[in-house]
């Protein structure tokens, strides 16, 4: 699982571009929750899908 995810930092779904911009959450072992613009809160399998890192601060990107 990548080392940046913490909660705070920015991601992409990288098979989900529609959900948009996602916050991570909480991360608790190979589960990561996010929260997406438009998809809401997510729980995603760290070890299965490789979330595409954005930034880890949020001014930074809007």
């Amino acid at each position: 699982m990548d080392p940046f995810l913490e909660p705070g930092v920015l991601v992409r779904h990288p098979t989900e571009p529609e959900w948009g911009l996602g916050q991570v959450q909480s991360v608790a072992g190979r589960r990561v929750t996010v929260n997406f613009e438009h998809a809401g809160k997510q729980v995603i399998d760290g070890e299965v899908v490789r979330l595409i890192f954005v930034s880890d601060d949020p001014r930074a990107v809007r």
